[in-house]
Formats: structure tokens, sequence, C-alpha cells
């Protein structure tokens, strides 16, 4: 497959520590990749750097070839671990807020009125901010960054605060923007769901891939027979 996105040699530090030592990876259109590792190994951080929010401190991430620029709203889209929304704005304003500030051709009400229907969101869409639950706060800020339609997405821990209902949507919602040529990047504690969702994982930790592949090639390659678990485990002793 043909890399959307290319990531080489991504590094960063704070002070004397470093985050993100060299990564590199690629993403190719359609695909779900996804990233693993204890905490500490520098998924957020890579996160942060892509969508522009972080200054890495050397390395080159570029989109269909060409060096990303500070602006990458239209390109990258991120769902951040804590779902902080605007406490005065309800959530029907939150998304349209988005269809605003990226531009969406008129008629983006229908789409974020489905997307609100999947997550059961409908009868609180007149709410404040202030007023959701952290689940719901989750939700609106999946239904306003999947409305903005950006072709690479980036998921950060996206199951936590969700209920088993807003888990399966989100499921089925990454199964279908994959079929939509959207590629995914996602971060996520819950191995199974990774093995479930993910076409390729890479496994972090203190901010180098210690292993890429499939689940298949990294059974393989690490130990038949074994299963994701063991192997992570072993690969971030």
């Amino acid at each position: 497959m043909t890399p959307v996105l290319e990531v080489r040699g991504l590094t960063k530090r704070f002070a004397r520590a470093i985050v993100l030592d060299g990564l590199s990876f690629s993403l190719a259109r359609g695909e779900v990749l996804g990233l693993l590792g204890p905490n500490g190994a520098g998924k957020t951080t890579t996160f942060l750097c892509l969508c522009g929010l972080l200054r890495p401190d050397a390395g080159t991430i570029a989109y269909e070839g060409k060096a990303l620029g500070g602006n990458r709203g239209s390109t990258i889209s991120l769902i951040p671990e804590s779902p902080d929304v605007y406490p005065m704005l309800t959530v029907w304003e939150h998304l349209a807020f988005v269809a605003r500030s990226v531009r969406l051709a008129p008629g983006w009400e229908v789409r974020a009125n489905a997307l609100l229907e999947r997550f059961g969101m409908t009868e609180h869409r007149d709410a404040l901010g202030q007023a959701l639950s952290k689940g719901m706060r989750q939700k609106t800020l999946i239904a306003a960054t999947v409305l903005a339609d950006a072709p690479v997405l980036l998921l950060d821990e996206p199951m936590i605060g969700l209920d088993p209902r807003g888990q399966r949507e989100l499921r089925d919602l990454i199964a279908s923007l994959r079929s939509n040529g959207t590629s995914i990047l996602m971060s996520t504690h819950l191995i199974e769901s990774a093995e479930a969702m993910c076409d390729r994982l890479i496994i972090m930790k203190a901010g180098i891939a210690v292993a890429t592949g499939n689940v298949a090639t990294l059974r393989s390659s690490e130990s038949d027979g074994r299963s994701l678990e063991d192997i992570f485990l072993d690969v971030t002793a």
C-alpha cells in the first residue's frame, strides 16, 4: 500500500528526557494502525507532534510525499485521551463550530445528526458541555472530529469513558471510515481491541518502536502460538 503519512526519525526531548527517539513509521490510505505501549512510551507525544501541537526536535512528517506545515487541521484530526469540551457550548454547537471552521459544504447537518444518532446523543444535542458526563464529552468530540472529515484521524485511547454501546458504535464507525479511505492511527491499552480492529501494530517502549507488523507477523517473529498480550509484555519488559 502507498503511504499517505510518513514519519521519519521523529525525536522529542523534554529537558534531558528523550520521549521520542528517532521513531519512524508509515500509514497507508484506508489503514488502521495501532500504537501500543506502556505508560510513558511516547504515544501521546507522537500524536501531539503529528497534529502540530508539539514541535519535534528532529525528524520529518510528510503527507502524500510533502512535508506538513503548521496548519494541519484539514489533513490530520486528533481525538485526545482527555475529552475536554467548551463548557458553554451545546453538543450541537460543537459540531456547528467544527463545520464552519473547516468550511464544510452545505448539508453537513444531515451527517452531524446521523453521528449524534449513532452515539445515542440526539436527546442531548442542546445540553451544555459543562453538564455532560465524561462519556458524553467523549462522544461529542468523536462526532465533531469525524464530521470534519480529515483524511488522517488520530485516536488517543478512544475507548476510555465509553459505555458498551459507545464502544460498539465506535468500532463500527472505524470500520466504516477505513472502508471509505480514512487512515487511522489509534493508541490503546486494550490489546484485544487492537488485535480486532487494527491492520498493523507498532509496539513502543521508551520512544522507540520495538516491534512492528500485523498480529500474525508479530507472533511468527517473536514466538509461534503465543498471545499478543504475552508478546507485548515480553518486548516491553
